[in-house]
């Protein structure tokens, strides 16, 4: 059951960016055949690579501003008293190649286990109740 629905998620997500990908050369394409009748077909592909890179500008300084608005972590915090999670994702950007491996491994042995990959996701799910 799970299996299934982690596939049928993919599935959705890959063909809402296919359906984006062909969005954006429709886009492009129409940019192209509009202008083309005024700059010619140099002229034309110049502007769509230009709005192009202007897009991809405008995204990489929403990124970066999202990116300063960070807080730092307190002065007296040791690397020992980030959670797990933050330190998964440090190792994973120091050893991309190292953790793409263990995904991959990962996936392999859950593809083959269904049932232990259930048990163990039920674990993380599950809510914990404080003894009374």
């Amino acid at each position: 059951m799970i299996f299934e629905k982690t596939l049928m998620t993919l599935a959705a997500a890959a063909a809402i960016a296919a359906a984006a990908a062909v969005g954006v050369f429709a886009a492009a394409f129409a940019l192209y055949a509009v202008v083309e009748t005024w700059l010619g077909p140099a002229g034309a592909a110049a502007v769509v690579a230009a709005v192009a890179a202007l897009i991809v500008a405008v995204a990489g300084l929403l990124a970066a501003r999202k990116a300063e608005h960070r807080q730092a972590p307190p002065a007296g915090a040791t690397p020992d008293a980030f959670s797990f999670a933050e330190k998964v994702v440090d190792v994973v950007k120091d050893r991309p190649l190292l953790s793409l491996g263990a995904a991959l491994a990962a996936g392999v042995f859950a593809l083959k286990n269904p049932t232990l990959t259930a048990a163990v996701a039920k674990a993380f799910m599950e809510t914990r109740q404080p003894p009374r």
